[in-house]
């Protein structure tokens, strides 16, 4: 279970990491990725300053008995780096070296016809080169890339990367000219642990990124930004009892899928909050469902704004009306939930089983919720990290659930999260998690 996601995806990681590099811009550097993960990662650095981007494919060359440890590398076209004292110390021989050489360069020149094509791979000589990751654990591989950098004679050699153990910057800082690990927590595992979305980088999407970098836009047609404002209608939610809701469905068009939103305590489909999530959605193309969990008089009544069966039992209504409605009757569907709306989303998820396609708590109370057990749509849990009884309340939820879970845990915000920058990352973390399930369930559902 990831505790801490510091980034929604590889390319929200590349344009936080943009932002530090801003200062090497009137550099003129190149930036080099390694591939796969790499590669998003730099594309949105190299977007960002006004760099060329490239990869740089290396392979290690380990040790016999011990490939783990790296006494040398390669790269493409034949650059080999290796430390003598290291042959001398694990007793290599010269004809071992060249069998390892000759497979690695094999399959390094197969990768670089794939991901580059016809296109030379950018000089660095006498130039400022910023290599790219998606994170460091050894960093052996960073190292490799680095030496290789060297002896083709690049002026400059800086290491970037999002994420990385403690003491990473310090413990590398003697291979590079500077090195740039933005966040080093404590309990590091591994690269994945801080990300929400860190599904593996396709060859295809390494080629899409690169082409583009090299086009004259440099930007994917997905990311344009000339999209259609999205449909908004008003309409009603019928309940068991017959009690009509009001609530505002937007629709872009295409809609990856459809989030209902379950409001807290106290509130209604009006919550600012909830609403500026909702328009982050629509901007990442999901379709919304704000709607009023209570009438105006139950609103009034404080047991029923506790009562976590009622509000799911209404949710479920207006899962049962979007399922009947012709424009997004065929959405996979996902809840978003915060405060005691959290707790109702998590318990109509618990009802309705595979027909819930993911679920984002922001500040819930998934304490309150009955059957979390039963859950079995991927739900993303986000609370601040000032929020301490409710953060601990998360925790302990979170355990209960059996289905895929995360909790992102956002440094400094309190509960209603009105710090600066806050409900933007709520924002960004709600996305990544929605499109990257929701995506999948419907290519699933494709013949």
């Amino acid at each position: 279970m990831n505790r801490l996601a510091l980034y929604g995806d590889r390319r929200d990681a590349g344009r936080k990491l943009a932002e530090t590099l801003a200062t090497f811009r009137d550099e003129d550097p190149i930036i080099l990725a390694l591939p796969r993960g790499g590669v998003p990662v730099g594309f949105e650095v190299a977007r960002s300053l006004g760099a060329p981007l490239d990869i740089l494919l290396v392979r290690k060359i380990g040790a016999p008995y011990q490939p783990e440890y790296g006494i040398g590398a390669i790269a493409e076209g034949g650059t080999r780096v290796i430390r003598s004292e290291d042959i001398e110390l694990t007793g290599i021989t010269t004809e071992q070296i060249e069998e390892t050489v000759a497979r690695e360069t094999q399959e390094l020149e197969r990768r670089a016809r794939a991901y580059r094509g016809d296109r030379e791979p950018i000089p660095v000589e006498g130039r400022t080169v910023i290599v790219v990751d998606d994170g460091i654990a050894t960093g052996g591989t960073a190292v490799a890339a680095g030496r290789v950098l060297r002896h083709r004679g690049a002026a400059k050699v800086v290491l970037a990367v999002p994420v990385g153990p403690p003491g990473s910057e310090i413990r590398l800082a003697d291979e590079f000219d500077q090195v740039i690990c933005l966040e080093q927590p404590h309990g590091f595992f591994g690269i994945g642990q801080f990300y929400v979305d860190f599904g593996q980088v396709s060859d295809d999407e390494v080629v899409e990124l690169l082409t583009a970098a090299h086009s004259p836009v440099g930007v994917p047609i997905a990311e344009a930004d000339d999209d259609p404002p999205p449909i908004v209608r008003t309409v009603e939610i019928e309940t068991d009892s017959g009690l009509g809701l009001p609530g505002e469905l937007q629709l872009p068009e295409p809609a990856a899928g459809l989030v209902i939103f379950a409001h807290g305590s106290g509130s209604s489909r009006l919550s600012p909050r909830n609403r500026q999530v909702a328009d982050a959605l629509n901007q990442s193309g999901l379709a919304t469902l704000l709607f009023d969990l209570l009438s105006e008089e139950e609103a009034t009544d404080r047991t029923k704004v506790f009562d976590i069966e009622l509000l799911a039992a209404r949710l479920l209504a207006a899962t049962r009306w979007a399922r009947g409605h012709d424009m997004i009757d065929e959405l996979p569907l996902g809840y978003f939930g915060a405060s005691t709306g959290a707790a109702a989303a998590l318990c109509a998820a618990a009802e309705l089983g595979d027909d819930i396609g993911a679920v984002v708590s922001r500040g819930g109370r998934p304490d309150l919720a009955s059957g979390l057990d039963k859950v079995r749509a991927p739900t993303l849990l986000i609370v601040g990290g000032a929020d301490w009884q409710v953060l601990e309340m998360n925790e302990q939820a979170a355990s209960q659930l059996r289905c895929e879970r995360d909790l992102a845990v956002v440094p400094g915000a309190t509960h209603l999260f009105e710090e600066p920058g806050a409900l933007e990352r709520v924002s960004e973390l709600a996305s990544h998690w929605f499109l990257a399930h929701l995506r999948a369930r419907e290519l699933a559902r494709r013949p």
